[in-house]
């Protein structure tokens, strides 16, 4: 997807500022993407970007990387060919078996997803699989909590990108496992509410692996001269169907291999 024109800065900072005020009162917004030149995927991330760095001018730290879209049958309907990303900060990490701050999040819902922690940075222009393998520590269970700013989840990618890739909270399992020790591609993946299974899936839904997922990312980033470095999060995308939450709900992830990780969005949370 291509703009046939480029979003003026005006228009790019207006959007940001909607999300960000959103997030803030949190009282939704409408989304921006109709701020923005249809298709103009470097303008959503320059919205993104305007509120990561106001985000850091505020003190909140950066810890890594959220990667999003990785299923192909959504990208097709997205009318996209490659996943999205986001910025993981150290507010958003939720302690395994936590309540999550419920009065913060507006619609949210729940990834199993595998997080892994990097061990070297990752500053090759065009790292290949193996030398990503090894300059990575280990890997952790993980649940994501994405969220919206927006009145409902009835847009487009520009929006979703400009929001952040949808962000919200996310919680690690406590058991790092060493990569040699996995396969990625055919572990499976249960996401418990109230402990009954409700989603499904295996490493395969992620882009075929998720470490394909995070050498897209590691590539990426290269590119834009914010390479991932030694000691930064990558959240590698959902393994299977994202489930609906609602105030009382626990949520448990559990992934062969690796473990499970669990949540719990408390009655005290509903606004």
């Amino acid at each position: 997807m291509r703009a046939s024109r480029q979003t003026d800065r005006a228009a790019i900072e207006s959007a940001a500022r909607f999300i960000y005020d959103a997030r803030l009162s949190g009282i939704p917004c409408q989304p921006v993407g109709g701020l923005l030149e249809p298709g103009d995927i470097a303008a959503a991330y320059a919205v993104q970007e305007v509120n990561t760095q106001r985000w850091i001018a505020e003190g909140r730290r950066l810890v890594g990387r959220k990667i999003g879209l990785t299923s192909k049958s959504v990208q097709r309907n997205a009318g996209i060919d490659q996943p999205d990303y986001g910025m993981l900060f150290a507010d958003m990490e939720i302690p395994s078996g936590e309540v999550l701050p419920g009065r913060s999040m507006n619609l949210p819902k729940a990834e199993g997803e595998i997080a892994f922690m990097v061990g070297a940075d990752l500053t090759l222009e065009d790292i290949t699989l193996g030398e990503l393998i090894g300059r990575l520590d280990y890997a952790l269970p993980a649940v994501e909590i994405i969220d919206t700013r927006y009145i409902g989840w009835d847009f487009g990618i520009e929006d979703t990108i400009s929001d952040n890739a949808s962000s919200g909270y996310y919680a690690l399992g406590t058991r790092p496992v060493s990569l040699a020790h996995l396969d990625l591609e055919l572990v499976g993946m249960t996401v418990e509410r109230n402990g009954e299974g409700v989603s499904f899936g295996a490493g395969a839904a992620c882009m075929g692996n998720p470490l394909q997922a995070v050498l897209w990312l590691a590539r990426i980033m290269v590119k834009l001269g914010r390479p991932l470095l030694a000691g930064d999060l990558v959240l590698s995308g959902a393994l299977g169907p994202m489930v609906s939450m609602r105030p009382g709900d626990d949520i448990c992830i559990r992934i062969s291999g690796l473990g499970s990780v669990a949540v719990n969005y408390g009655t005290d949370s509903a606004k």
